[in-house]
């Protein structure tokens, strides 16, 4: 990986990869990780039965790739973002 990240950021990274709307763009522009560095850390983090989980949810999903998304306009928001601070995405 790029940088050392703290408890708090592998957290939120792996909050949002498990998130069906936010893309690996957005994990990428926010936290400098590209999508295998996020399967990386994801595989690293977790037990081996929930990445198993995460990765057969997550492969070929259009939502996680901003380039296959089939809608322009509009995002979904998580009832939950309003608390979620330090997020570079949101103040853009």
């Amino acid at each position: 990986m790029k940088r050392d990240l703290g408890e708090i950021e592998i957290d939120r990274i792996i909050e949002m990869a498990w998130e069906d709307r936010t893309t690996f763009d957005a994990i990428q522009i926010q936290f400098g990780l590209k999508e295998q560095e996020v399967i990386d850390l994801m595989r690293k983090e977790m037990k081996p039965s929930s990445f198993k989980m995460w990765r057969e949810r997550v492969q070929g999903r259009k939502t996680k790739h901003e380039k296959r998304r089939n809608f322009e306009e509009g995002r979904f928001k998580c009832s939950r973002q309003r608390q979620i601070n330090n997020n570079k995405i949101s103040k853009r």
